[in-house]
């Protein structure tokens, strides 16, 4: 079998690259990445003493796509992923737009003419912001709970944030790319007749993630912590209630091998994510780090910013009943590996963040 992978070196698409190489056997894998971010170089050797071939291609021109060779496999991990993309600005809306839309566009063109399978890594952003910002919480052992003693809105249960739940706009500028991005995946795979799966992925977290607060702050909060940067509670209150869930890129690419294993039809849309049991607040993730390496003075800014929300937690059942999937790697292992990387490699930020 032969995979493509785009972003190849970037955290999550290096991570997969990884897996795959060692779990396929055979396989041979090929990355494809424009290397713009910080960090995204000291993948490439890494990569490469694994077998996997890496090329520079910049994924908004088509003409990047000509020498590739046919594969079997499409796996879009490539993206400019921060909610507010377009909106900070750190990146014109017009540049979010051809890296993450018309880039998936490229790469469908692609799958198109070899009848390659696709697989699309989509966020949980595509769900709409007012309703998620709207979710009755309490605050209970510094974190926020749902609280459906009043009832919750359709898609949203105990477990989480189900595939069901609204993806009307307002989603932010990055979660719209991404939803416009799986309507395209969907109708090519229908009208072409190629496989096509998307992965609706909760916060990715490992070791080695690139140091950007909007594109892991698990990672980015332990590492801050470490090397003494100063650190924030943003909004609802400045308490650090907020909660997101966690998930190791190990368990996403155990679900990506099944899907590439596959043919068949299912459900193609699935929610990828820790889940409750990986979930965790801003708050006890300082408690958290002061446990490791002692205490020290977070500020608060109370003042929400533009598409926060308090609580966005993935309900992953659909992927469990199809797929028989659900993560594995627990949250406590998940923050361990970050802070030995933490520990190890005490420059990390000022090395991978722009």
């Amino acid at each position: 079998m032969k995979i493509l992978i785009s972003g190849a070196c970037g955290f999550v698409g290096s991570s997969l690259g990884r897996y795959l190489r060692s779990a396929l056997a055979g396989c041979e894998i090929i990355g494809i990445d424009n290397f713009v971010r910080p960090g995204s170089e000291l993948n490439r050797r890494a990569l490469q003493e694994r077998g996997i071939s890496i090329r520079h291609a910049d994924l908004r021109l088509a003409s990047d796509f000509e020498m590739l060779p046919a594969v079997d496999w499409i796996i879009d991990a490539a993206a400019h992923p921060s909610v507010l993309g377009g909106v900070d600005g750190q990146t014109s809306t017009r540049q979010l737009v051809e890296h993450n839309l018309i880039g998936t566009l490229n790469l469908l063109e692609y799958a198109k003419l070899h009848r390659a399978g696709f697989i699309l890594l989509s966020t949980s952003r595509v769900y709409s912001i007012p309703p998620l910002a709207a979710l009755p919480v309490r605050v209970m052992g510094d974190a926020f709970q749902l609280d459906a003693v009043g009832g919750l809105p359709t898609g949203v249960g105990e477990h989480g944030v189900s595939e069901s739940f609204s993806t009307q706009p307002p989603i932010s500028l990055y979660g719209a790319t991404k939803l416009a991005s799986e309507a395209l995946a969907l109708e090519y795979g229908a009208a072409f007749d190629f496989p096509v799966w998307i992965n609706r992925c909760g916060v990715l977290a490992g070791a080695g993630q690139f140091g950007h607060a909007e594109q892991g702050i698990f990672s980015y909060w332990l590492h801050a912590w470490k090397s003494g940067r100063s650190l924030a509670y943003l909004g609802f209150g400045g308490h650090g209630h907020q909660v997101r869930d966690a998930l190791h890129p190990h368990d996403l690419a155990r679900l990506v091998a099944q899907q590439m294993a596959f043919r068949g039809q299912r459900e193609r849309i699935v929610n990828v994510a820790g889940g409750t049991a990986n979930s965790i607040s801003l708050r006890q993730l300082s408690a958290w780090c002061a446990a490791r390496w002692g205490d020290r003075p977070v500020e608060s800014w109370p003042e929400l910013r533009l598409f926060d929300v308090p609580w966005l937690v993935l309900d992953t059942a659909r992927a469990e009943a199809l797929w028989s999937w659900r993560s594995e790697i627990g949250l406590d292992a998940i923050l361990h590996e970050i802070a030995l990387h933490a520990e190890a490699n005490p420059g990390w930020l000022d090395r991978t963040s722009a």
